[in-house]
C-alpha cells in the first residue's frame, strides 16, 4: 500500500510544527508549506533584505522568523519545505473584502475567507497538484465519515475547538484535509512538542489579525480606507442625537467602551447606519434579539434542509451556543442561500459580517454570514440593513 503523502500549511508556530511531527512519526510522506501573505508596506526599519533583489515586508503570519521557524522545523523533521506566494490572492480575496465590509457598516471576519479561499482553496488546490493525499493544518477540529458524508465535529478542548472558523469548508475541501490536533487539547499538544524536541515548543500564541502590522484594525482602515473613519452623529433608538463619533468602522455591536457620552446611564452600540453615517446606541435591555437573517449559506453536507430544523448556534467564535430554528428562505443573487434563524431566548451582540454557525450536538452543520437582526423594539430607527426580512 501507497503511503499517503501529506502536505503540512506551516506557519512557524507550536500548533503546525506538531501537526508535521505527528504525521512523520506516524509514518506519512509529509512536505511542508508555508503562504507568505500579504503585509503592508512599512518603514525600511521593518524590512528585511533575503537577497539583494527581494524585499520581505514583516506581518503577523510570515514574518521573518516565522519563516525561519517553519524552515528550521522541516529541517529538524527531514522533510522539504516551501515558501509560496500568496501575496495577490490574499489582498485580493481577504484583506479587500476585509476593508469593504467595513465599509458597509458590517463588521467581517477575515480568518472565515483565508479559511474558505485561501488555505482551504489555492494552497489545497496546491497540494494536490504536488501529488498529495491530503492537506494538513493545525486546527482544532475533527472529521469523520459518516456514510459517506465527511462530517466537521468540534475539537476536544471546548476552549481551544475552531469548528467555527472552517463552517464554510464544503465535502469536496473536507475529504482532503486532515485535523490531527483535534484529538488533543493545547496543554497537550505543548507537552507533545517538547518530546519530539521542538524549537518552537513555548513560543508565544499570536491571536492578533495576521495582516495588521501594528494590531490595531483602526490604525490600519485610517491608512488603508480612511472613508470609513468619517465622523458623524450616535443617536438613540428614538433618533436623537447624544454626541459624535469618529467614523462608523471604529464600533461594533454591544460596544460601551469608548463611546464619549455623558447621559447618566451605561449605553451600549445597538446598531450602525452606514447610509446616515450614523452609531445607534441604547440601553443593554435593548441589546437582544431574537432572530436574525444569514446570507452565503454553507451547508457542510452539501444541501440545504428541505424546511425548519432545529440546531443550536452561535453567533461568534467566544459566544455561547443557544438553542434555534433555522427557516430555509429564497436565495437572492447578491447573499446566494438564506435562512432565517429564531432563538429560544434573546442573544445579545448579533453583529452583520460576523457568521452564525449551526451544530447538531459535536456535528458542525455549517453556517452562514449575519445580515441583520431583529430590531429591539418596534419604531427604532434602527436601520432596514440591520433587521430581518418579512
Amino acid at each position: 500500500m501507497t503511503t499517503p503523502t501529506v502536505v503540512v500549511a506551516l506557519s512557524g508556530g507550536v500548533d503546525s510544527s506538531t501537526v508535521a511531527a505527528l504525521l512523520v512519526e506516524r509514518g506519512y510522506t509529509v512536505i511542508g508549506m508555508m503562504m507568505r501573505l500579504w503585509a503592508e508596506s512599512s518603514d525600511d526599519d521593518h524590512v528585511l533584505k533575503l537577497d539583494a533583489s527581494e524585499k520581505f515586508v514583516s506581518n503577523r503570519c510570515c514574518a521573518p522568523e516565522a519563516v525561519a521557524d517553519a524552515r528550521g522545523v522541516a529541517h529538524q523533521l527531514g522533510i522539504p519545505f516551501y515558501l509560496l506566494n500568496y501575496e495577490a490572492d490574499f489582498k485580493t480575496r481577504v484583506v479587500d473584502y476585509f476593508l469593504a465590509e467595513y465599509a458597509r457598516g458590517a463588521t467581517p471576519n477575515p480568518c472565515l475567507e483565508c479559511n474558505r479561499q485561501i488555505k482551504f482553496g489555492a494552497l489545497l488546490a496546491k497540494a494536490r497538484a504536488f501529488g498529495a493525499d491530503f492537506l494538513a493544518t493545525g486546527h482544532y477540529a475533527r472529521t469523520r465519515d459518516c456514510a459517506g458524508k465527511i462530517e466537521l465535529l468540534r475539537g476536544r478542548d471546548p476552549q481551544k475547538d475552531q469548528s467555527y472558523a472552517l463552517s464554510l469548508l464544503t465535502q469536496e475541501q473536507l475529504a482532503h484535509v486532515m485535523f490531527p490536533l483535534g484529538e488533543y487539547t493545547k496543554t497537550e499538544t505543548r507537552a507533545l512538542a517538547r518530546r519530539f524536541g521542538l524549537r518552537v515548543a513555548e513560543k508565544h500564541e499570536s491571536q492578533d489579525l495576521c495582516f495588521v502590522a501594528d494590531g490595531d484594525y483602526r490604525h490600519f482602515l485610517r491608512r488603508h480606507a480612511p472613508h470609513t473613519l468619517t465622523p458623524g452623529d450616535i443617536v438613540d433608538t428614538r433618533g436623537n442625537v447624544l454626541g459624535r463619533h469618529t467614523g462608523i468602522a471604529q464600533y461594533t455591536i454591544g460596544q460601551r467602551k469608548g463611546l464619549g457620552l455623558a447621559v447618566g446611564e451605561p449605553l451600549y452600540v445597538i446598531a450602525l447606519d452606514p447610509a446616515r453615517n450614523r452609531v445607534i446606541v441604547g440601553r443593554a435591555a435593548e441589546l437582544g434579539a431574537r432572530e436574525l437573517i444569514a446570507g452565503a449559506l454553507n451547508w457542510i453536507a452539501g444541501e440545504a434542509p428541505r424546511g425548519d430544523i432545529h440546531i443550536t448556534a452561535k453567533i461568534r467564535y467566544t459566544a455561547r451556543q443557544v438553542a434555534a430554528t433555522v427557516s430555509p428562505l429564497p436565495p437572492e443573487s447578491e447573499t446566494g442561500a438564506r435562512a432565517r434563524v429564531v432563538f429560544a431566548e434573546p442573544v445579545r451582540d448579533v453583529t452583520p459580517g460576523q457568521a452564525v454557525v449551526f451544530y447538531a450536538d459535536e456535528v458542525c452543520l455549517g453556517g452562514g454570514i449575519i445580515q441583520g437582526a431583529s430590531a429591539p423594539e418596534p419604531g427604532s430607527t434602527i436601520p432596514a440593513s440591520a433587521r430581518p426580512d418579512n
